[in-house]
C-alpha cells in the first residue's frame, strides 16, 4: 500500500525527534489522515510543540505557527483588508491560517473571540472576511498546544471549539532512559535542524484519499455509535459527545487500520483511539467532579461495558 509506506516514513522522520513516543506520533498520524485536527494538552516541556513542528518539517507543505497571546486578534489569524492606495480598492492580506500545517501554540491564552476566529476553517475548510469566503487548502490541519496546569491569563476553549479537534491526547514523560537519550541528541543542536521532508502533499493527499477507502462493517458502525451514544445518558455528563465525535471515531480507526496494513476496521483500532476521540468532548456535571468522576474514566468504563461485536 503507498498511504502506508507514506505513513512509515512520516513516522521514522518524526521518531528521530522525538524519543520514546511511538503512541503520541501514531495518534497525531491517525487525526491527520482521517482528516482531522488535533489537540495535545500536557504539561511544559513535554515535546508537544516539537512534535508538531516534526511533522511539519517531515512533509515538503507551507507550515505556519501562532503563538497564541490575550492580546492576539482575529485579524492576526485571518487576515485583513488594507486599502491600496495606488489602486484605489481594498486588498486582502492573508494571515497565517492560509497554509497546510497550522500550530496554534498555547491556544488558551488566546480570548474566546480570537479562539472562534479556527472554529469555520477547522470545520468547513474556509475563512469568512469582510462578506467574502475563502477557500483554504486541500491539505489544511491544525495542531493546538495547551498546559493544562495553567490559569493564569488562560481561556478555557467552549465545547463548541473542542467538538472541532478529532482528538485530544497528551504525550507524558518519557523513560529515563529516554531522557538521557535527549540530552544526547540535543549536545550538538536540535534534531529538529536535521529534519529533512520525506513526502510531498500528493503523497499526504493519497494518504488520506485511501484512509477514506478502508472498509468497515455495519457492525462496526453501530459499535462506534453506541460508545457515542452511551456517554449521553451517563449520570454526571452534563453533555455528551456528538454525532462528530462518531465520524471522527470511524474515521481515525480507518486511518490505524491502514497503518496496520489492513483493509478494514478492527474493533480494536476503535478501542485504542476512543478515549482520544470522546474524552474531550464531554463536559461533567460539578458533582461529578468533586466527587472523583472524569471524562476518561467514563469513556473506559463504556468500553467495558459494551460488548465489540465478533
Amino acid at each position: 500500500m503507498q498511504g502506508l509506506e507514506t505513513f512509515t516514513r512520516i513516522r521514522q522522520n518524526i521518531e528521530t525527534v522525538m524519543r520514546g513516543q511511538s503512541a503520541a506520533v501514531r495518534r497525531l498520524l491517525a487525526g491527520f489522515a482521517a482528516g482531522g485536527h488535533v489537540l495535545l494538552d500536557d504539561f511544559p516541556g513535554t515535546g508537544k510543540t516539537t512534535l508538531a513542528k516534526a511533522l511539519a518539517q517531515s512533509i515538503d507543505a507551507r507550515f505556519k505557527r501562532i503563538q497564541f497571546t490575550p492580546d492576539l486578534l482575529p485579524s492576526d489569524i485571518l487576515g485583513v483588508s488594507v486599502f491600496d492606495q495606488q489602486g484605489q480598492a481594498f486588498r486582502f492580506h492573508e494571515g497565517p491560517v492560509f497554509t497546510n500545517i497550522l500550530l496554534a501554540d498555547e491556544i488558551n491564552r488566546a480570548s474566546p473571540r480570537t479562539q472562534s476566529a479556527l472554529l469555520e476553517a477547522m470545520a468547513e475548510g474556509q475563512v469568512s472576511v469582510d462578506g467574502r469566503v475563502f477557500r483554504l487548502d486541500d491539505l489544511f490541519f491544525v495542531i493546538a498546544t495547551q498546559n493544562p496546569v495553567e490559569s493564569r491569563g488562560t481561556y478555557p476553549l467552549p465545547e463548541a471549539q473542542m467538538d472541532r479537534f478529532a482528538m485530544q491526547f497528551s504525550l507524558g514523560y518519557v523513560s529515563a532512559e529516554e531522557e538521557v537519550g535527549i540530552l544526547t541528541d540535543q549536545g550538538v543542536g536540535h534534531p529538529l535542524e536535521r529534519i529533512d521532508p520525506c513526502v510531498s502533499i500528493e503523497d499526504v493527499l493519497s494518504l488520506k484519499g485511501q484512509v477514506r477507502g478502508i472498509r468497515a462493517s455495519e457492525e462496526l458502525k453501530r459499535y462506534a455509535v453506541d460508545l457515542v451514544a452511551a456517554t449521553r445518558s451517563i449520570p454526571g455528563v452534563g453533555l455528551g459527545a456528538s454525532p462528530r465525535a462518531s465520524l471522527s471515531l470511524l474515521n481515525t480507526a480507518k486511518a490505524l487500520a491502514l497503518f496496520d496494513g489492513l483493509e478494514f476496521v478492527l474493533p480494536d483500532h476503535i478501542q485504542e483511539v476512543a478515549g482520544s476521540v470522546i474524552a474531550h468532548r464531554l463536559v461533567m456535571e460539578p458533582q461529578a467532579r468533586f466527587s472523583g468522576l472524569t471524562a476518561d474514566n467514563v469513556v473506559v468504563d463504556i468500553l467495558r461495558t459494551i460488548p465489540a461485536p465478533a
